[in-house]
């Protein structure tokens, strides 16, 4: 199609196909559906509502909250005077949101409740540019009294009046602009420092949808739901691009503790989610394996296995033996039906796994299970999506082929780079940071060191940056064991090191949920998180998932010491992004003391740590932790796939 701009795409979507579901949203256990017509009507009038407050062409929109409609259609209407969209973590703590708001020179913000609009009044202060504070859910905010504070339905009904006295006047301004227009200003998550704001245009990101589109079989008859962070490029890329390309029906959950109940009672076609998600569904299925009748267990433990054997068989090329498929046959109707069902997957024709490597074994477990999923690559930077995998090829080892219209290519020390015309504009007033990030001739260096396949798929080892090797030589590649460790339900995160060291060692969160299931289980009394991690018989739980985890490395790069932290790793913290990427080398400077622990042999390490709460006010925490060694398996694994 020619790239064109996403407003004109939601004025054709209006015109021809007007009466469809563009969008729903529970509220109150009902769900409320709006037309691609009322889609539109909702975005001029608040368009109109912005242009009689002098909002215009350069201007910066920014939204704050978990996904409503209402969010979504703000970012357009401000799209459509020719304005940016800055979508934020809903999560963000103060001075992320200073940072975001000031650098970004945001001059209206679009909030979803009350708490996220006083986050916003406590900062106005530092925040010289902005004229106007705008909340979508009204209670709480009936007394507050402001100029410069408005309901979504006051900003409207001005439009409205401002629209009677300048008939025509959004259509015009759409008429205005062009691909190249900046369309959202969506910042990094800033693994290696300050998040940079990514420049992106209409064209940018018509172009990665576009290429999605050629290579897979999206309709308009689609089911997604929008749960994920605004402010993540994927919902970005699919919420707000996708959806006005192909005209799919976006459906809004009534409230992020209800969006498992709400993606069984939808039953979406397409999902996507960060391999995080995957991790904690396949978790809360162990769990509710483990505490499921003898029977039961064993039965879901049967099909399980016969389920994963069937699917290694499938990805070596190997046909299946006659009594297995009936075994899996039966195992459909008993397991794997029900399964997809409590997980709200049992329409689903794709879903999508991207933000991060997923651990193959996670990967496995739901292909194996009748549920197609498949990785996806790319970075904000390339408007969200650079590759994905084909039906018949999905591979927990690659990331698939590049999507139409994208090159790659390796460069000598295995950098993997792209060019596309989805290749963003520039880092926002960051120019210097630009020039480092693209060749002179147009290639984007993404940080990933990769190679291409004999099938022409693309294989990410780790970020660059990260990959290393033990003193011996042996090649290091952190992510590749961390996603091995994850894959143990008791473990909610983990960081090795081992680079240039004489073995790998671990610093591991528990997951406390499944750990504190665990230790109700077996009797186990605890008070804290802190406390939990500190038991005895939780070490040795962990020490027994490492050792069976090492099974599968190759001798040289299996774990032989780790700690239990006594904490969970946090964005607050700065040791992981609002996408829940590890902040490595923060993580190595903060943690110095345990790393040097691990390599002098000692049996425990005093650490302090510094706690961040949502208002900015801080906390240390200190204790002394022990050092575990890990008992050596009993036979090496042969060398994976990095090596």
């Amino acid at each position: 199609m020619t790239v064109s701009t996403l407003p004109r795409l939601l004025r054709r979507n209006a015109e021809t196909m007007a009466s469809r579901p563009a969008m729903r949203e529970k509220n109150h256990g009902i769900w409320e559906t709006f037309s691609w017509a009322q889609y539109w009507a909702e975005v001029r009038d608040f368009a109109l509502g912005l242009a009689a407050q002098g909002v215009c062409r350069g201007d910066k929109l920014a939204v704050i909250g978990d996904n409503r409609p209402r969010l979504y259609w703000a970012q357009l209407a401000a799209q459509c005077l020719g304005g940016t969209a800055v979508p934020m973590y809903q999560d963000s703590i103060a001075t992320e949101l200073v940072f975001v708001l000031d650098h970004a020179e945001v001059s209206v913000v679009v909030a979803e409740d009350q708490e996220q609009v006083e986050k916003i009044l406590s900062l106005k202060r530092e925040l010289p540019r902005l004229r106007l504070i705008v909340y979508d859910d009204a209670r709480g905010l009936r007394h507050y009294r402001s100029a410069d504070l408005q309901s979504f339905d006051q900003v409207q009904a001005a439009g409205r009046d401002f629209g009677a006295l300048h008939p025509g006047f959004v259509e015009a301004e759409i008429d205005k602009g062009e691909p190249g227009d900046l369309a959202l200003l969506t910042y990094t998550s800033g693994t290696t420092g300050r998040p940079k704001g990514v420049m992106l245009s209409h064209a940018n990101l018509l172009t990665s949808a576009t290429g999605f589109v050629e290579a897979e079989d999206i309709r308009a008859t689609d089911e997604l739901l929008c749960y994920l962070p605004m402010a993540w490029i994927g919902d970005s890329l699919f919420s707000l691009v996708l959806t006005l390309l192909v005209g799919f029906t976006c459906n809004c959950p009534e409230r992020p503790q209800t969006v498992q109940r709400d993606l069984r009672e939808l039953g979406p076609t397409i999902a996507i989610a960060p391999p995080r998600i995957w991790e904690n569904m396949l978790t809360q299925l162990r769990v509710r394996a483990a505490d499921s009748t003898p029977f039961k267990r064993s039965l879901f433990e049967f099909f399980r296995s016969l389920a994963e054997q069937a699917e290694a068989r499938k990805a070596e090329g190997k046909p299946v033996p006659p009594i297995r498929r009936l075994g899996l046959v039966l195992g459909e109707i008993l397991v794997y039906a029900p399964v997809r069902d409590q997980l709200g997957l049992r329409r689903a024709r794709w879903v999508y796994t991207g933000g991060a490597p997923l651990g193959p074994d996670t990967f496995r477990f739901f292909r194996s299970f009748g549920i197609n999923i498949k990785q996806v690559w790319g970075s904000t930077e390339l408007a969200g999506l650079a590759s994905l995998q084909p039906d018949r090829q999905a591979d927990p080892d690659t990331v698939g082929c590049v999507i139409p219209g994208t090159e790659v290519r390796i460069a000598e020390d295995g950098e993997v780079l792209i060019r596309s015309a989805a290749v963003f504009k520039g880092y926002y007033k960051q120019s210097d940071a630009t020039r480092e990030t693209i060749t002179e001739d147009g290639w984007f260096r993404t940080g990933d060191s990769g190679f291409v396949d004999r099938r022409g798929h693309l294989v990410i080892i780790d970020r660059a940056r990260d990959v290393g090797k033990l003193a011996d030589g042996t090649p290091f590649a952190p992510q590749f064991i961390e996603n091995k460790l994850k894959f143990s339900p008791y473990i909610a995160e983990a960081v090795a090191f081992g680079d240039q060291r004489s073995f790998v060692a671990a610093i591991v969160a528990v997951d406390l949920t499944t750990v504190g299931n665990w230790g109700e289980r077996h009797n186990l009394a605890y008070t804290s998180f802190q406390d939990l991690s500190a038991k005895h018989e939780v070490r040795r739980l962990i020490s027994e998932e490492i050792a069976e985890v090492n099974v599968s490395l190759p001798r040289a790069a299996q774990i032989r010491r780790f700690l239990l932290l006594n904490k969970e790793f946090d964005a607050d913290d700065n040791e992981i992004t609002r996408t829940r990427k590890i902040r490595r080398r923060f993580v190595a400077e903060k943690y110095a003391a345990i790393v040097e622990a691990f390599y002098r042999g000692d049996p425990e390490v005093e650490v302090t740590t510094e706690i961040t709460y949502e208002d900015g006010r801080k906390a240390r925490l200190t204790s002394t932790i022990v050092i575990e060694d890990v008992f050596e398996p009993a036979e090496p694994a042969r060398e994976p796939a990095y090596a």
